[in-house]
């Protein structure tokens, strides 16, 4: 490591993804809150040994849907009832059932675009550079490489007791400080 770059963190791998998932337990129980786990496909349970949330997605997509259904209801209200009012064959000014198609496609238009654009939020994207993309090693988790990333932002990260942690207790094969 260069006496001017700061390091990103710590990238460990293991073997399989039985001993990735133990080390991902291992992680979640030593308390580590900036880290993540890569590997070449997903692993059932990783969720749960990360400790990870629900997902707040949903939430976007909710919001966005509601928007959409009332940004269609008011359209058309104010249009047929306030705008330009007109009468045809006695039906009334306003009513929800003719209301209903254009409120039913802005609901699925706004929540598609708050479901993406909150995925991007929350994922930080777009990131058009990842230091984890500069190691020779990390390019082996789209095919056949188990890997942890710990964050040097971590608060419980400290560069040896970290290292330590993923070689002696985590059982890394290879521990590789990553700079930024």
């Amino acid at each position: 490591m260069s006496a001017s770059s700061k390091p990103y963190g710590l990238l460990a791998e293991f073997e399989t993804p039985a001993a990735l998932m133990d080390a991902a337990i291992r992680c979640r129980d030593a308390g580590f809150t900036k880290w993540d786990v890569h590997s070449p496909f997903p692993i059932h349970g990783m969720d749960d040994a990360m400790g990870l949330k629900k997902s707040p997605v949903g939430w976007f997509t909710f919001a966005g849907g509601v928007t959409g259904f009332t940004t269609g209801m008011t359209m058309i209200w104010f249009m047929n009832k306030a705008d330009y009012p007109l009468v045809v064959g006695g039906k009334p000014l306003f009513t929800p059932l003719y209301a209903f198609p254009v409120s039913y496609e802005l609901t699925i238009l706004l929540g598609a675009f708050a479901t993406l654009f909150g995925m991007l939020f929350l994922n930080r994207l777009p990131r058009l550079h990842h230091p984890l993309l500069k190691v020779e090693r990390f390019k082996r988790a789209t095919d056949d490489g188990f890997f942890i990333s710990i964050e040097s932002a971590d608060p419980k990260f400290s560069a040896e007791a970290t290292r330590q942690f993923l070689s002696v207790d985590c059982h890394a094969n290879a521990v590789e400080t990553v700079e930024e």
